[in-house]
This record gives structure tokens, C-alpha cells and sequence, in this order.
């Protein structure tokens, strides 16, 4: 795929009052992201951080929400595109007298080393606009959920948003400002700066967007200098990295599965889940994508970030906040309508207290690629690991909700069972990579008994495949297609080969799609269905591609690339009907897939050709 430098202008679209998640860019500082539409309206912000209540989610509610929005009166079209390896957004809007340039970017230090574990925020929204041809009366609107006051100050507004009475926002102008919204009449070659800041530090601060701008483009540039890949759609995997790394808390070294809550799977749904938080099982996915792109340090900081999160709660949660605490408890906001009307909205997450036993192979993998990568484990970390590993050999026979979390009782299930066998296999060979005391012998056999176990039990003759449950019966889970990344079952396994096609075939979306089961045959506990989930299908293209199946592998790739957004992001769910984007958005498992799969297509054509 190619992300075009000069993309056409499309019609600006709504569907039922929303702006579809296609057309939605991202930008971040690693505190927080914001959304920016084609329409030059921002509306999701959560300050100061990425689970902080929103300051604006119109994506949630288009009346009452709250957005910040820049537009030329009689907009008709526009388009969007990322100034090259940056987080910075450029939108370009025409009506029927002029177009206009808006630069969005949440701005970060003059020389930030995005590697390092520190702020490179500056808590400032920068947004730039410069008419480009005609004349234009330009509106700007800034409004909180729920309302805001605002006041002349020396340098601008300042801003007090009725429900978030904890924020000091400051916004500033290169035009004169007299309240929360206002227009101005504009030429070509005029421009109009705008910086929204939260905290006071800045507001006095010589006023020069476009130095912000550069800073903030010099600052990506210096980190994507570290980026190193050779495979299919590098424009794409390009973005993906940026995308994690914008999902990225810098400081803290966590990551949120989606910096979004409540986008639904699918519309008019009730399947919205608040994403904001960080789940262990991405960390070990996300740190092998990064370190085999270049990003050894963020793959170190998100590791050591999991064995910290799990050393202060001495007990292996599913997932944790962003400083690896518990989740808030989830509720439901009756304020909000949802996107699309699709309610209810939900904040905090429900699922952070479940028995889900893959998390002690997740913990455990994490920690056998930090000592892979040359780092050492202290004794109480390593007794405290050890504890799991002994844990996992006496739960896989237990029932748990398994790695969809559904909220129906608890089964056996294979991937669950196979991760407690990543528990076993890890801990062994982290006691002999360095020589730590535990029962090595005895774990390296209890992970090969449960390899066998898995094979046996959850096959099911019949079916001729691997069952979701360990209990076999032939019902299917995606999840399966992931035996052989985490090193449970290699893929050329009988049993796996002819698993991968029952996968493909029974739990087809269409055009290389997959679900991640059929909910009549594995009811979950939740109303509805659901739509294609995105990562399943690079799944399958790994499957393939150590399969040996490469022509297959590198076509449904590319159809899977193909996919994302003009700006090349991905959601967590495709609509098979429609091929519309569902779900929390940008979803970084999605774009986990983009890097693993090019790496492991690479690699296959690499040892083909030899």
C-alpha cells in the first residue's frame, strides 16, 4: 500500500450526524491523543492524559459531547495526509470560494528524544491555518462537554469548562479572541494560529506555532531515524509504528489497546468497551512487533513497565491503568447518546477483574524477552515469576473467560491452556538462561506434556481441527491461529495446517476477513454479533506464510493493507457488509498485525530465495 503524498479531495461525509472513523487523524504527545475529522473539527480529547474524563467526545455525542472545530463556511470537500514520518496532521478544506490549510499537531519539546522515559509534551493542542487560495469566512468553535465560561486574559482565553473544573486551559490566538466562538473573514496567504494549553506553564511563553509545528515534526523525524525494515508495504508499517507509539504513554512505558471508549462493534450495538487501559497480552505482542522494526527501547520501557505493574499488584492482572493500578470499575453514562446513537457509553472496564489464565504466559513471555534482550531479573522478581509458572501448571485445567473475555460462564479453552504452557516453556528457559534456582527439569516437562495434552484433547477428529475448547467439540476461535506465534504448536504441525483451513474456511468473513468465532456456536454472553476482527486475518497471514503458502500469505496481505484509511490507520473491527470501520479506533493490535506480518513475510521470502 501507498499512502499517497497528494491525495485527492473527497466529499466530506456524515453518517447519522457523525464523520465516519475513516476520516478521523490522530495526533498524540505521549500523554494523550486527540482526533481531528475531515471537517476540521476535533472531537475527542481526554486531558491530561489518555483515560482522563474527555474535555471533548462529539464522537460520543454529536449535540452534547463538545468538539473544537475550524471550518470555512460551505465546506465541500477535503482531504488529509501526515507530513512524512510525523505525528503531525495537515487537512486541507475547500468550499465554493477557497480552500484552506490546517496544521494539527499536539506539540512537543524542541529536541525531545522520544526513547527516553520523560514528558516530550508540552501540554499545548497547536492548530495552524493558512488560506491556501480564494476567501473564506472561517469559523472557530471551542466547546467542552457540557459548556464552558470563558474570560479575557493578556494572552488569550482563559477557558473553564463546566465539568472539569480541575483543568487550567489557556487558549491563545494570533487574532484577536473575544470568546468561544467567532469567525473571522479571510484572503489568500492570510493565516489564523490557535493553541489550546492545559497548565500554565506556556501561556506567557512567546507565541509561535510554527515553530512548534518544526519542533514537533524534528522530534518524530529523530525517532523514526531509528526505524529499520525491509518488507511488503513499508509505507504502511512506517505508520503502524508511529500509530503504536502514538497509543504509547511515554513516561510510564504503557500502552492503551485503543486511545478511544465506547466506539461500537458494530453500530447500534451494545459491544462498547472503554479500551484505555493496558492489557499484559499486548505487551508481549506489541514489544516483539517493535524490537524486529528497530525500537528496542520502547520494547525495554513496555517490558520493564509489565514486571514493575505486576511486582506492585503481586498478582497477574489481565490488565492495568496506565501507572499499573487497577481499572476503575465500569459504568455506564447516561449523558451521551454514543456514537451513531449506539449506547450505552461506557468508561472503565468490567472484564479487569477476570480469571483469564493466558496471563501467566503473557507475564511470563514478557519476562523471557527482557532476559533475552540482555537484561537480568532480581531474586524476589524471579520467585514472584516463578509462583506463576507453578500457578499455570495447576489452573489450565480450571475454567476461565479466555483471551475475548466474554462475560458468559467460564470453559476450558485452548488458547488459555496453551498460554499456560508459554508460562511453563518461558520460566524454564529463563532459569537456564541464568542460572536461577527453580524446578527446571520439571517445568520443561510439564510444557511438553501440555504441548501433547493440547494436541490430544482439543482435536476433534470429526472437524478435523483444533477446537477452542480443550474439551474439543470442533467450535472454533480465531485465537487458535496464534498456537504457533507464541511458540506452542510450529505451524507446519498436521494438526495445525488443518486447522488453519478450518479457521479460514468456517469462520470466514469474506475477502480475507475473519470473525473471531460464530457467536450461535460459542454464546458469549453479550447481545448481538459482532464484525470481522482485524488481527485474526494477519494471523492467518503469518499461518501461511510459515506455512510455506506464500503467494497466499503476501495476497492477503496486501487486500488487509489495503483496508486501512487513507491515513493509514486500522480500527479493531471491519463491518463485512460494508467494509465500514467499527470499533475503538485506531486499535493498536491492528496495527501490531501491519508490523508482524510484514516481518514475517520478509523473512519467509528472504529464506525462500535462498
Amino acid at each position: 500500500m501507498t499512502l499517497e503524498p497528494d491525495p485527492p479531495f473527497r466529499p466530506v461525509r456524515t453518517r447519522d450526524g457523525y464523520p465516519p472513523l475513516e476520516d478521523l487523524g490522530l495526533i498524540g504527545d505521549g500523554s494523550t491523543i486527540a482526533l481531528a475529522g475531515l471537517d476540521g473539527s476535533i472531537r475527542w480529547l481526554c486531558l491530561p492524559r489518555f483515560d482522563s474524563e474527555p474535555l471533548l467526545c462529539g464522537l460520543l455525542d454529536r449535540e452534547h459531547g463538545g468538539q473544537f472545530s475550524i471550518t470555512p463556511e460551505g465546506l465541500t470537500e477535503a482531504r488529509e495526509r501526515y507530513e512524512p514520518d510525523t505525528g503531525v496532521l495537515v487537512t486541507e478544506l475547500r468550499s465554493a470560494t477557497g480552500t484552506v490549510r490546517i496544521t494539527d499537531a499536539l506539540a512537543l519539546r524542541p529536541g525531545a528524544d522520544l526513547t527516553d522515559d520523560v514528558p516530550a509534551g508540552r501540554g499545548e493542542l497547536v492548530r495552524s491555518v493558512v488560506v491556501l487560495h480564494g476567501h473564506v469566512r472561517l469559523r472557530v468553535d471551542l466547546e467542552p462537554r457540557d459548556g464552558a465560561q470563558a474570560r479575557v486574559a493578556a494572552s488569550g482565553l482563559v477557558v473553564m469548562p463546566a465539568r472539569r473544573p480541575d483543568l487550567r486551559l489557556h487558549l491563545r490566538s494570533s487574532r484577536p479572541l473575544s470568546g468561544l466562538h467567532g469567525s473571522y473573514d479571510l484572503v489568500q496567504g492570510d493565516s489564523v494560529d490557535l493553541v489550546l494549553s492545559w497548565g500554565r506553564i506556556h501561556r506567557h511563553h512567546r507565541f509561535d506555532a510554527s515553530a512548534m509545528l518544526e519542533a514537533t515534526a524534528g522530534a518524530w523525524r529523530k525517532w523514526m531515524a531509528g526505524f529499520s525494515y525491509a518488507g511488503p508495504a513499508e509505507p504502511l508499517v512506517r505508520r503502524a509504528a508511529i500509530t503504536l507509539k502514538l497509543c504509547d504513554h511515554w513516561v510510564s512505558g504503557s500502552l492503551v489497546a485503543a486511545p478511544t471508549s465506547s466506539l461500537p462493534a458494530p453500530v447500534g450495538g451494545v459491544r462498547n468497551w472503554d479500551y484505555r487501559y493496558t492489557w499484559i497480552r499486548d505487551a508481549a505482542f506489541t514489544v516483539f512487533a517493535l524490537r524486529r522494526i528497530g525500537f528496542a527501547d520502547e520494547a525495554d520501557a513496555f517490558l520493564g513497565w509489565v514486571l514493575d505493574a505486576f511486582e506492585q499488584s503481586r498478582r497477574p492482572r489481565i490488565m492495568y491503568d496506565l501507572d499499573g493500578g487497577p481499572v476503575p470499575a465500569e459504568w455506564e453514562d447516561a449523558g451521551l447518546e454514543g456514537y451513531r446513537r449506539s449506547a450505552p457509553v461506557r468508561w472503565g472496564n468490567g472484564a479487569a477483574d477476570q480469571r483469564q489464565h493466558d496471563v501467566y504466559g503473557e507475564v511470563l513471555d514478557c519476562a523471557d524477552q527482557w532476559v533475552r534482550a540482555g537484561n537480568q531479573l532480581e531474586q524476589p522478581l524471579w520467585s514472584a515469576l516463578a509462583g506463576l509458572a507453578e500457578a499455570a501448571g495447576e489452573s489450565w485445567r480450571q475454567p476461565d473467560q479466555g483471551i475475548w473475555e466474554v462475560r458468559s460462564e467460564g470453559r476450558v479453552f485452548t488458547y488459555s491452556a496453551a498460554m499456560c504452557q508459554v508460562a511453563l516453556d518461558r520460566a524454564a528457559s529463563i532459569g537456564e538462561r541464568l542460572g536461577l534456582p527453580g524446578p527446571v527439569p520439571a517445568w520443561r516437562a510439564a510444557a511438553a506434556k501440555l504441548r501433547q495434552i493440547i494436541l490430544d484433547e482439543s482435536w476433534d477428529e470429526r472437524a478435523q481441527t483444533l477446537s477452542e475448547h480443550l474439551d474439543g467439540g470442533g467450535s472454533l476461535d480465531a485465537s487458535l491461529l496464534a498456537l504457533p506465534l507464541r511458540r506452542v504448536l510450529p505451524a507446519g504441525h498436521p494438526r495445525m495446517v488443518a486447522t488453519t483451513a478450518a479457521v479460514a474456511e468456517r469462520l470466514s468473513a469474506g475477502g480475507g476477513l475473519l470473525y473471531r468465532y460464530l457467536h450461535d456456536d460459542s454464546p458469549d454472553g453479550i447481545a448481538g454479533d459482532e464484525g470481522a476482527f482485524l488481527l485474526c486475518s494477519f494471523w492467518l497471514v503469518d499461518n501461511l506464510a510459515l506455512q510455506g503458502r506464500l503467494d497466499e500469505a503476501d495476497e492477503l496481505y496486501a487486500s488487509l493493507c489495503a483496508r486501512a484509511s487513507p491515513l493509514g490507520l486500522l480500527p479493531e473491527q471491519i463491518d463485512p457488509s460494508t467494509g465500514e470501520f467499527t470499533g475503538n479506533f485506531p486499535q493498536a493490535f491492528s496495527h501490531i498485525g501491519v508490523i508482524a506480518s510484514g516481518v514475517t513475510l520478509a523473512r519467509a521470502r528472504a529464506r525462500a530465495s535462498r
